[in-house]
């Protein structure tokens, strides 16, 4: 009789309250009465009675736009998570037989997406300096079945972001050849400088945007799609959301949303201030190493290919044994995710303080406890 292998998830939660939670890129940092005092209003009001607009709150869809920096007449729709976006989206611009050009690592959940509308993910290497992809390389991917381009950025898991003249590039690849150009900005809110793809191929970009991880709203799950107003209705037929978003996610966003000026500085800060404590701890730890720093969003890889260790078996030790939740690179890469973990650092530095001090040791006890390898 066989263990049942280990399952992280189902450990943390149970654990939730003493888990230092660096595995989901979640955002801990940011001040939660904008949200909470909304959220009782509305629970006051007792507006969760009655289903809400189903289109959103007007001033919620007008808000987004503009933090965006987007044209006013842009469509906007409001969906459970900008995962719910992009299910929409491959479904209903992708057809069997169709490509997407993309990358790997990369954000798996979307390639899934993409197969099951029938198309298939043409994924580029790009777990080597640049850590990113290229407009020239791009290029050399696209082909007669290609339907549509995958731009992340800032890009899960390396953090690396993408230069304006870059974006500039590949959104006019896309316009040259007639292809959707997805640029899922998850992460924007964290990085120096971003440019959106929007302005270069305004007719069939489709912009992707989440609260979950600037505002800190994981939890409440929504997020959405800005495009131009016939591509947003033609992409609205695949919703079955019809009833609308959850209205106390909704409340919430558009509180974070207008304060965000006022406190998004202050999480920045501490997210530079936490990447070089985790750099730091990095270089202590042989044969370890940071592909991408500074990340311009508020996670990266670590590889730990050196160590001879594989990252599942970190991630369980950290789990268990120290109580840090990081996140094996399988998950994000087939070809690559053997060689690294994913960590974010969007939390309080008193828990960015405790993963420096276990990471180094866990390293070192798994080291020690593998087997030594066979003489040839």
């Amino acid at each position: 009789m066989t263990n049942a292998p280990f399952e992280p998830f189902p450990y943390a939660h149970a654990h939730r309250r003493e888990i230092v939670w660096m595995s989901q890129n979640t955002n801990h940092l940011v001040p939660p009465e904008p949200a909470t005092n909304a959220i009782r209003q509305a629970l006051d009001e007792r507006r969760y009675e009655g289903y809400p607009l189903a289109a959103g709150l007007p001033e919620l869809r007008s808000l987004v736009v503009s933090d965006l920096g987007l044209p006013s007449d842009v469509g906007c729709l409001l969906t459970a998570g900008g995962t719910e976006a992009l299910y929409m989206l491959t479904r209903a611009l992708l057809a069997p037989g169709d490509e997407v050009v993309a990358s790997d690592p990369s954000y798996l959940i979307i390639h899934k997406f993409i197969e099951l509308a029938g198309a298939r993910p043409v994924p580029l290497d790009i777990y080597a300096p640049p850590y990113r992809l290229t407009a020239d390389r791009v290029a050399e991917a696209i082909g007669p079945k290609t339907k549509m381009i995958l731009l992340i950025d800032p890009l899960n898991p390396h953090g690396s972001g993408y230069p304006p003249e870059e974006v500039r590039a590949i959104a006019e690849l896309a316009k040259d050849h007639g292809l959707w150009l997805l640029n899922d900005i998850t992460y924007r809110d964290f990085a120096d400088v971003h440019t959106l793809a929007y302005p270069f191929h305004p007719e069939k970009t489709l912009t992707v945007w989440s609260v979950s991880k600037n505002c800190g709203l994981a939890g409440l799950r929504i997020g959405g799609l800005a495009a131009a107003p016939d591509v947003t209705q033609a992409i609205h037929r695949f919703n079955t959301n019809d009833l609308g978003v959850n209205i106390l996610a909704q409340v919430a966003a558009l509180a974070d949303l207008q304060t965000k000026s006022k406190w998004f500085g202050n999480v920045r800060t501490t997210c530079r201030q936490n990447q070089a404590t985790i750099r730091e701890a990095v270089a202590a730890t042989p044969g370890t190493f940071l592909p991408v720093y500074p990340s311009q969003a508020n996670m990266f890889a670590i590889d730990i290919s050196a160590t001879g260790i594989a990252p599942e078996r970190l991630q369980e030790t950290l789990l268990r044994d120290d109580g840090v939740f990081l996140r094996a690179g399988n998950y994000l890469s087939p070809k690559f995710g053997g060689r690294f973990v994913r960590v974010s650092f969007s939390n309080p530095p008193s828990e960015i303080a405790k993963f420096a001090s276990v990471f180094p040791a866990a390293v070192e006890r798994l080291r020690a406890s593998a087997p030594m390898p066979r003489a040839v």
